[in-house]
């Protein structure tokens, strides 16, 4: 069998030698970046790969990930999987392990990618030691979004920096007649607040339950005080008129004085940005409360991982697209666009960059140094999709059932993700 992989590589790498001299790079990228700031994102990401002298395609599937992979699965079971798909966290293992992702380690090391992508991403792009993928940004996911006009005519001096700070100011919030929370109706959504939550009040127990997956750690005493400080915050102090809404919509609520605060990724940043809104003026912008008084980092990366092709022009299209990627040229305009923070920690952001980008690459290195940097469950970047979907079912259940206790709610987690397992 190892006589057999060896002549199948040897003659693959004949293939494109040959084929390299002639070959004129193209690509296909299957995305859900379809509207919005993101579709101008991956655009952008469109427009370098042809001035670099590549043909550009894309494939956009509106919707949640699930959407993207259906799409993924059906290609690669028709036998055409296609030559670059945006996927992150364990998805990228999971296609590696089948043995048809692409490898880009020649590039990656004349590229130098191990020395300036940050470190939390390598394993996630190298499930196995070999780079399969290319990240994009790192996005902050516990991002506190405030209007710093309802909080004053609440009352309320500063950005709250514990959960027992924030109910305080809500309170104060909620008497003056303003929302104080901005929130819509999605699973997505849901789990968002409610893992900023949970990372605020314990990181361990974050860590325990949202990275490892231990059943035990969502089933404690600390996952019920989660619960119960969501609760709070879902029938006192997020707006009666969230069901329906639109997810784009709620950030525009602080944006327009109507909302206090806002718990949402920073892509957040992009909306506001495009609906006109002034950073310190219609917005600020800080860590969600913890209750451990360190900076702290909840991570979300986008990336592109790459498929294996027989054609030597989708095999060149892939050198062109991972290199244009990892190119600090792109690593720029991308994420000022998008309202994350470059992939590369050798990005100088003190030109082009929001202060909240800024506060945010200072976080991020913060947290790598004092421990507290962790990958996001809600947003795909930590336990297998079966079992965070147990997770997010539960949560919009607990939000959408005003009498379910946060006691119930913690064992009901427990047993839907152990079934999975």
């Amino acid at each position: 069998m190892e006589y057999l992989r060896t002549a199948v590589a040897a003659a693959a790498a004949y293939t494109f030698v040959a084929g390299a001299a002639l070959a004129e790079p193209k690509t296909n990228l299957l995305h859900q970046w379809a509207t919005g700031s993101d579709a101008q994102a991956i655009a952008k990401l469109g427009e370098m790969f042809t001035a670099k002298g590549g043909t550009w395609q894309q494939t956009s599937i509106a919707g949640h990930t699930a959407n993207t992979l259906a799409k993924l699965r059906a290609d690669v079971i028709a036998g055409n999987a296609p030559p670059a798909v945006q996927l992150k966290g364990p998805e990228i293992a999971e296609w590696n392990e089948t043995g048809m992702t692409a490898n880009l380690d020649e590039l990656a090391t004349a590229e130098n990618w191990e020395k300036v992508v940050a470190p939390e991403l390598l394993p996630v792009m190298k499930p196995t030691g070999s780079w399969v993928a290319a990240p994009m940004n790192i996005h902050r996911i516990n991002w506190l979004w405030a209007s710093p006009k309802v909080m004053q005519e609440a009352g309320v001096a500063e950005v709250p920096k514990t959960w027992a700070d924030f109910n305080a100011a809500c309170d104060k919030i909620v008497a003056s007649g303003k929302i104080c929370i901005s929130h819509s109706t999605a699973d997505w959504t849901d789990s968002t607040v409610f893992e900023v939550v949970v990372y605020g009040m314990d990181l361990d127990l974050f860590k325990k339950a949202f990275v490892e997956g231990d059943v035990e750690a969502m089933r404690s005493e600390g996952m019920v005080k989660a619960f119960e400080q969501f609760r709070t915050m879902t029938t006192k102090y997020m707006d009666p008129g969230m069901n329906g809404r639109d997810w784009d919509t709620m950030s525009h609520l602080v944006g327009r004085g109507e909302a206090a605060f806002h718990i949402m990724g920073d892509w957040t940043l992009g909306l506001l940005t495009a609906g006109g809104f002034k950073e310190g003026t219609d917005y600020v912008c800080a860590q969600a409360p913890t209750d451990w008084g360190k900076p702290g980092f909840i991570l979300n990366s986008d990336s592109v991982v790459f498929f294996q092709q027989k054609d030597p022009d989708y095999v060149e299209g892939q050198k062109l697209l991972a290199s244009t990627i990892l190119s600090p040229e792109f690593q720029t305009i991308f994420n000022q666009t998008k309202g994350s923070i470059p992939a590369r920690l050798d990005v100088d952001l003190s030109n082009g960059f929001n202060p909240c980008q800024q506060l945010s690459q200072k976080d991020l290195q913060a947290s790598i140094d004092g421990g507290t940097l962790v990958r996001s469950m809600a947003h795909n970047m930590t336990i297998p999709q079966k079992v965070r979907g147990a997770i997010m079912d539960t949560v919009t259940e607990f939000v959408a059932t005003p009498d379910m206790t946060a006691q119930d709610a913690a064992s009901a987690m427990a047993d839907v993700a152990e079934a999975q397992m």
